[in-house]
């Protein structure tokens, strides 16, 4: 009696368990439509050579666009961020990514704006751009990281800056793009 009461449990907790996967594809809540601009992980291979980001240890991360846009709203550029907002997300930075694509990101997001933030390249093999901005998302420092040097693990690069958010692109993508201190990041949370 007791071992078909479990089998029974197990059963329903798996029916539940698979029609919450199925409800949001098939429904028209959260099902994310062109607009969305904040998906669950896992990238995009939109059939014309991109790259999937995020990957690997980020595939089950948040994603959202951010874009750039200066002073005047003329846009910059933008890439598909995977979203670290938990203080373990944080920490492990992009310290388990092989490389970064061209259109890809992490954003890093706090609670509330910070005075005093330091990031490193901890463990990092490829050179990244870190884009500090404030509680309104002006951007307020830059810094191009190059990847650490033979023998170097990256905690000796630091990189200061404050604000809410931060974002990290490939290096020199706000070079190429024409990102400076002042413009703004739009996106979803």
């Amino acid at each position: 009696m007791r071992r078909r009461r479990l089998l029974g449990l197990t059963a329903a907790g798996t029916l539940g368990a698979a029609a919450g996967c199925l409800g949001d594809r098939a429904g028209g809540d959260g099902a994310g439509g062109e607009n969305d601009s904040t998906d669950r992980g896992g990238g995009s291979d939109g059939g014309d050579g991109e790259t999937a980001w995020p990957t690997g240890a980020y595939a089950d991360y948040e994603t959202t666009t951010v874009t750039v846009a200066g002073p005047d709203g003329e846009l910059k550029g933008s890439v598909t961020a995977a979203m670290a907002s938990t203080g373990p997300e944080r920490r492990l930075g992009l310290s388990d990514a092989e490389s970064l694509p061209e259109d890809s990101g992490m954003l890093f997001v706090y609670g509330s704006p910070r005075d005093s933030l330091t990031y490193v390249m901890r463990r990092m093999s490829f050179g990244i751009d870190i884009v500090y901005a404030d509680g309104d998302r002006e951007i307020t420092r830059i810094h191009n990281a190059p990847e650490p040097g033979p023998n170097e693990d990256g905690e000796e690069q630091r990189y200061p800056g404050s604000g809410q958010y931060v974002l990290e692109v490939p290096y020199e993508w706000t070079d190429r793009h024409g990102v400076g201190v002042g413009d703004s990041l739009r996106f979803d949370l």
